[in-house]
């Protein structure tokens, strides 16, 4: 169904996104913060996939332009250390009211991959507005990176609305530790779902189309996204 959905590049305020509309609107959206690609191929075809399942996909893009559709590695690994977690938030933010308020949607959910990982569980412990938080391999290192002022683990356990979380078990950019108190932090709240799955031997990015000649990659994908799209499905289509 996911060639069937047209997308397109939309200005919200001073900010770049991508937006896919279901068919039919059923009041459900969801806020996509990429991977370090930006709003590349593979993050349009996740929004064609959302988008198919009859939810309103909306991403934002880190870097205003770039991605790893027409540039280098390094230059996407340079804007991502410049990357400041407030900024990035308050756009985030301003997203996520034009879902609400401009597109009219009721239930909105966020989902990121990797650095957008970190960002939803950011932004779960800041926006209560959110119907669902999924966070693909978050990228979380200890030691935190310079450029992360906030700490995801204490922002996870303010989150009100159901968390799925996605850890590989071969992650070589976020320890164990980190996933453990990431996973510690949901599953104390005092309310919202806490699902998370693991999966042992996977590597870190096992989503990203790059990461699949790895056959557990592969499968680890396999898995989680047809589970990641019923969640979403639950959470925001009612």
């Amino acid at each position: 169904m996911a060639e069937e959905i047209t997308g397109q590049f939309v200005t919200v305020g001073s900010s770049r996104a991508y937006l896919a509309r279901p068919e039919v609107d059923a009041g459900g959206g969801m806020l996509l913060l990429p991977m370090l690609s930006g709003i590349g191929e593979q993050v349009r075809e996740f929004a064609a996939d959302l988008a198919g399942a009859g939810v309103t996909a909306l991403s934002w893009d880190p870097w205003n332009g770039p991605s790893s559709d027409d540039a280098e590695f390094e230059e996407l690994a340079r804007l991502m250390g410049e990357l400041d977690d407030e900024a990035a938030l308050a756009e985030q933010q301003r997203l996520l009211s034009h879902l609400f308020n401009e597109l009219g949607l009721e239930r909105v959910g966020v989902i990121g991959w990797c650095l957008g990982g970190r960002f939803a569980l950011l932004l779960g412990g800041r926006d209560r507005r959110l119907a669902n938080v999924i966070a693909y391999h978050p990228t979380v290192p200890i030691p935190p990176a310079p450029n992360h002022a906030l700490d995801a683990a204490e922002h996870a356990a303010r989150i009100d609305a159901p968390v799925m979380m996605h850890y590989p078990g071969a992650d070589d950019l976020v320890p164990r530790e980190s996933f453990d108190a990431l996973n510690a932090a949901l599953t104390g709240r005092a309310r919202g779902a806490s699902i998370v799955h693991t999966y042992p031997g996977a590597e870190h990015g096992f989503s990203a189309r790059a990461r699949q000649s790895n056959p557990v990659n592969a499968e680890a994908y396999l898995h989680s996204w047809p589970q990641t799209l019923s969640f979403v499905r639950t959470t925001t289509l009612r």
